[in-house]
């Protein structure tokens, strides 16, 4: 029996990522003087990393602050799990208040994708937090060139939901409508905000709000979470690749199990984010899929299709593979008759 999709219920966690330089802190420090960020944690890697003196109130341990937002800040001693689950126990006892969401923010060098690998794997924080929003800072001035020298800043921009495109000010309409155009080919569904920082500010509400979840029905919107029309078939300048696989026939579970697993083993560093849900004939719910890298949840169904329609669809964030190939490995792993025939399928991937 798979369980029922729940994570409605579960705490949200947000990332603020961007490369060195992009406004980061700058907009983390507008947000959390908002009213909407009351009853929200902030989780920092180290306090070096971003200033929060002056939003300071009170200092209540050697690594807890409370901001006059509302918020509480902390910094990652050990590591992010260890944090989540103390913050987690501290508010069960009532040692802190209880918070509705919390907030990551990673340096500017970091690569995100073993950080929601971390966020997914972990039994702990699947029982009682949920990965929500990703949102990343872009330098308008020199996005172009980072993302060409430095892997980490198209992760940064690939696995964004939101996009923030900062300094806007300092680069003409033209380039910024090449940098717009560069940004759409690395990732063509988040959501671009440009901003000039220093004059603008964002609402928290429009970058945290759970836009993901159908009001009504109270369940995953999965139309929303997969934007499947938005993806398209590019050559990116990078070697970045989205696309949606759509297979329209029911699968066996034990044939998707095999598909995941072989793209995994042999090619797994390079699935950035895999998202998605399977037709299948072992129940008449949709199934969700979801994972970074090598590491994929445990799968979950929704209470409902979202529509008549009934197909798999699976979105894929890559490093140079592409959709043809991984169609390919599994019309291969459909059409198996032994474990000889799933072999020589995964060899395709080499």
């Amino acid at each position: 029996m798979l369980a029922s999709e729940s994570s409605k219920e579960l705490i949200p966690i947000h990332i603020v990522t961007g490369f060195l330089g992009s406004g980061k802190t700058t907009l983390l420090n507008q947000l959390l003087q908002q009213p909407e960020m009351q009853n929200t944690i902030v989780i920092i890697n180290e306090f070096g990393e971003i200033s929060v003196d002056h939003l300071l109130i009170e200092t209540t341990t050697e690594d807890m602050m409370i901001l006059e937002g509302g918020c509480v800040c902390c910094a990652i001693r050990t590591d992010l799990l260890n944090t989540l689950e103390e913050l987690f126990h501290k508010r069960d006892r009532q040692e802190i208040n209880e918070f509705k969401q919390i907030v990551v923010e990673t340096t500017g060098l970091a690569d995100p994708a073993p950080i929601l690998r971390t966020l997914i794997n972990d039994q702990f924080v699947a029982t009682y937090y949920r990965l929500d929003t990703i949102v990343t800072t872009v330098d308008a001035v020199y996005a172009i060139q980072q993302s060409t020298e430095y892997d980490e800043s198209v992760k940064q921009i690939a696995l964004a939901n939101h996009l923030i495109l900062t300094k806007i000010d300092l680069v003409n309409d033209n380039d910024l409508d090449i940098l717009i155009s560069h940004l759409e080919q690395i990732n063509p569904t988040a959501k671009l905000h440009k901003v000039n920082l220093q004059k603008q500010h964002l609402k928290a509400t429009d970058l945290f709000d759970n836009e993901h979840y159908d009001k009504q029905t109270q369940q995953l919107d999965i139309n929303h979470w997969l934007k499947v029309e938005s993806h398209t078939n590019h050559i990116h300048n990078t070697y970045i690749r989205t696309f949606c696989i759509e297979h329209q026939e029911p699968l066996h579970w034990l044939t998707l199990e095999h598909w995941i697993q072989q793209l995994t083993r042999l090619r797994g560093k390079d699935l950035l984010r895999v998202k998605g849900i399977a037709y299948t004939y072992e129940t008449d719910l949709p199934v969700i899929i979801q994972g970074v890298q090598h590491i994929f949840q445990p799968p979950t169904t929704l209470k409902a299709w979202p529509d008549d329609k009934r197909c798999s669809q699976i979105v894929f964030i890559t490093r140079s593979i592409e959709k043809q190939l991984v169609e390919k490995v599994l019309q291969a792993i459909i059409n198996s008759k032994n474990s000889v025939d799933i072999c020589n399928a995964a060899l395709l991937l080499l």
